[in-house]
């Protein structure tokens, strides 16, 4: 039995390692898994957005709504949000079995309209659950793109939602895990994206970097 459980616990070291999960906020780029994670996405939209006008049905308009789709595509968003939030990649993870939950809801999707808004209210949630150091909200709007009063909108909405449930089983992190490795083995397609000027709220400067990185607060359920 217990070497059944290191076993057990080398393959998912190896799978960590392999998603980038053990990279840290100073590494060079992004976590592989970001990639992964895009591509599975954007799957996803271009099936609902589909099924969607094949249907004739309307979409179901939530706070997560934006009235047109950002020029960012979703690859370049979480890029960003890794870049200047410096939580750690397993907060994506995190953020996309949030996402799950949230979408099991009857008649909700998943498209271009909501995706941006719905990644950057669950990384921030993953982030000050699992995280020991985070920002507060207004750091996180700017990184967003939105209004102070929107993040705290949304991750307030997003919340009750999932009725503060937060807790996720390492028996379900993993198996999300495997989901991405699956979309590196031949689940993904490829999408050619143009580098376009980001067309959300301005960049944190160096100096708000550094100003926030003292930000160290627990998870309360409020928002900041």
């Amino acid at each position: 039995m217990g070497s059944l459980a290191h076993e057990t616990k080398a393959l998912a070291s190896d799978l960590y390692s392999k998603l980038g999960l053990n990279e840290s906020f100073k590494a060079t780029g992004s976590p592989r898994l970001l990639a992964l994670l895009s591509s599975l996405l954007e799957r996803t939209i271009k099936k609902n957005e589909k099924l969607l006008e094949t249907s004739g049905k309307k979409e179901v308009v939530t706070v997560f709504h934006g009235l047109r789709a950002p020029n960012l595509s979703i690859q370049q968003y979480m890029d960003r949000i890794y870049k200047y939030t410096s939580c750690s990649p397993a907060c994506f993870i995190l953020a996309y079995i949030y996402m799950e939950k949230y979408l099991q809801k009857p008649d909700m999707h998943l498209t271009s309209l909501n995706v941006h808004r719905l990644l950057i209210t669950t990384v921030v949630v993953a982030a000050k659950f699992i995280d020991d150091a985070f920002f507060n909200n207004a750091y996180y709007a700017k990184v967003g793109g939105v209004s102070t009063a929107e993040m705290n909108r949304l991750e307030l909405k997003f919340l009750f939602n999932l009725d503060f449930r937060l807790h996720v089983s390492v028996e379900t992190f993993d198996k999300y895990c495997l989901l991405l490795e699956k979309e590196a083995n031949g689940g993904a397609y490829q999408v050619e994206r143009s580098i376009q000027k980001c067309g959300l709220e301005g960049w944190p400067s160096k100096e708000e970097v550094n100003t926030h990185q003292a930000t160290i607060k627990r998870y309360s359920c409020g928002a900041i």
